[in-house]
């Protein structure tokens, strides 16, 4: 492994600037997650890392080397797609097998072996190795996907929402034991996302993008308490932040029009009334919608609650956050 360093990335596309002189510095070992939503530039900055594309300024540095003319074979760097990328007319063990048998490898046929046997064993593919692919089961296909990539030592491994096409079950049983793996491995891994759960629960340092722009970096309790924006703030959190008019209620600081209130910061039973919408029972917290002057709101409520529709309650802030009209954070 290595650290990885990004300085000054830009990309255009035509008139669509995808990346916005972006910098991040990886460390040896560290889990770093590129969070955004679709067109934000998470995948582009990933295959400019690989080589896959060149950025139109900036540069990229890997274990302290500037890489950024080298083509993709010479980076040392594994990637692991959104699809599967698999070969179909081969067998588990020769598409985990194909990668090291490169010509910049060239790894011993015993090694090989034993590489395939041990990732196999660590992803539960071992009884699978023999057969095709397309025998193979969407969650298994995507195993065999990252096993390509882990079977391999290389300096970072980047992946691209490989998760994202699979059931929610799967989705989260391959997420505990993708970190498993990067934390057995010591492996550098930085990781594309438009998932906020993911985010939150694998990465020791969450990267979050706006239109090309990196705008924050930060473990994932800095981005969610203490966001530089409405943005990043909306980023994080389920349900989502509340964004009202920073009037509503006392002490808004000089500059604030907009009040950013977690759902669980919201008091109730003191302040100010407000009616209820409905109640959203989802076994494990109920939700509670409610309006007030004229403006909505999400909160929690014990899962039991008795209230019902039309009826009032009492509500005040509790660690309010406060943006200007741009949606930048006022302090």
């Amino acid at each position: 492994m290595a650290e990885v360093e990004l300085r000054g990335i830009s990309k255009s596309f035509g008139q669509v600037k995808a990346v916005k002189d972006a910098s991040l510095r990886i460390a040896d070992g560290e889990f770093i997650v590129l969070l955004g939503p679709t067109g934000a530039g998470k995948t582009t900055t990933l295959r400019i890392i690989s080589g896959l594309e060149n950025p139109d300024e900036g540069s990229i540095h890997i274990g302290g080397q500037e890489v950024t003319g080298e083509i993709p074979a010479k980076r040392d760097v594994a990637m692991v797609f959104q699809q599967y990328s698999l070969y179909p007319h081969m067998t588990v063990r020769e598409n985990l097998a194909f990668p090291l048998r490169s010509p910049l490898l060239r790894t011993p046929e015993d090694k090989i072996h034993k590489k395939i046997i041990d990732i196999a064993e660590v992803l539960q593919i071992a009884h699978k190795l023999d057969n095709r692919t397309t025998e193979l089961s969407g969650g298994e296909m995507q195993r065999v996907s990252i096993g390509r990539a882990l079977v391999r030592n290389p300096a970072i491994y980047l992946m691209d929402e490989p998760l994202s096409s699979l059931d929610a079950k799967l989705r989260a049983d391959l997420r505990v034991e993708l970190k498993r793996l990067q934390v057995q491995f010591g492996s550098t891994l930085l990781y594309v996302t438009h998932d906020q759960i993911e985010a939150m629960t694998m990465a020791n340092r969450i990267g979050v993008l706006e239109a090309g722009q990196l705008v924050q970096v930060g473990s994932p309790r800095e981005i969610y308490e203490d966001p530089v924006s409405l943005y990043v703030g909306g980023r994080l959190g389920l349900p989502r932040i509340n964004a009202i008019p920073a009037g509503l209620f006392a002490g808004a600081p000089s500059g604030a029009t907009i009040m950013g209130l977690r759902p669980e910061h919201i008091e109730q039973g003191s302040g100010k009334p407000a009616k209820v919408l409905r109640l959203e029972h989802l076994g494990d917290q109920t939700q509670l919608h409610l309006k007030i002057d004229g403006h909505k709101l999400i909160t929690l409520t014990d899962i039991h609650s008795d209230l019902k529709s039309n009826d009032t309650v009492y509500i005040q802030p509790r660690n309010p956050l406060y943006f200007d009209a741009n949606g930048n954070r006022v302090r």
